[in-house]
């Protein structure tokens, strides 16, 4: 509550602490307690207008039911019992955080909204980022979608002084459904010896959406253009 004082809003992540770096069974814990936490905070500070909460879209897209969706977004949730099923810690972690923070939220009438970002694709990806377990299921039900560093910055600073912003946004701007942008990711994450992939890995149809982020891009952008 301290480093809150004064504040009029909060731009939320979550980093992994670093005696236990990477996602397990145990990492739901320490977010959701971390989401929490931060949260509260947030609802015992006056001057806090707005949360941007930083969650990711593997809070949307892992559930038996979602695979026979025709297209997904911000309405879906992943499936709690199917992350731990197939020891999706990440998206499990990224899911309950984020339910806690919305239950939260709610109940304190604390106004937040939250960016679902796809893979980062910042200079130090690596084949070790949690989001990567389950990439070829992703690829294949055409729901592995990728966001540039720019792209989500500009997001957040949007969904933030929008007064019209509400809700969960789907943030990507990139869809990795065919060989070529496959093969292309492959060589970024893994030495030549690695990464090659079968000639042909196919092209599958774009199931995810992120069209109310468009929406409020394109808008917010109208209102702000200078002629």
């Amino acid at each position: 509550m301290d480093a809150l004082k004064g504040c009029c809003g909060l731009f939320y992540s979550f980093e992994p602490p670093s005696d236990q770096p990477t996602y397990d069974e145990f990492m739901a814990d320490v977010e959701v307690r971390a989401a929490h936490n931060v949260l509260e905070a947030c609802a015992q500070t006056n001057t806090i207008d707005k949360v941007v909460f930083t969650s990711s879209a593997t809070t949307v897209i892992w559930s038996d039911s979602n695979s026979k969706a025709p297209d997904l977004d911000e309405r879906n949730w992943s499936d709690l019992n199917f992350c731990r099923k197939f020891k999706l810690w990440q998206a499990l972690s990224k899911t309950l955080a984020e339910k806690t923070a919305w239950a939260l939220a709610m109940d304190r009438g604390v106004n937040m909204v939250t960016v679902n970002g796809g893979l980062l694709m910042s200079p130090d990806l690596t084949i070790a980022n949690p989001y990567l377990k389950g990439a070829a299921e992703m690829y294949e039900d055409g729901v592995f979608v990728t966001v540039d560093l720019r792209f989500i910055v500009d997001t957040h600073i949007h969904v933030f002084e929008d007064i019209a912003s509400y809700g969960r946004y789907l943030c990507f701007n990139h869809v990795i459904n065919c060989n070529e942008d496959a093969v292309k990711l492959a060589n970024k994450l893994l030495p030549p010896s690695q990464s090659s992939l079968p000639q042909s890995l196919g092209i599958h149809q774009q199931r995810i959406s992120n069209k109310k982020l468009n929406k409020l891009m394109v808008a917010f952008d109208s209102k702000h253009r200078v002629d």
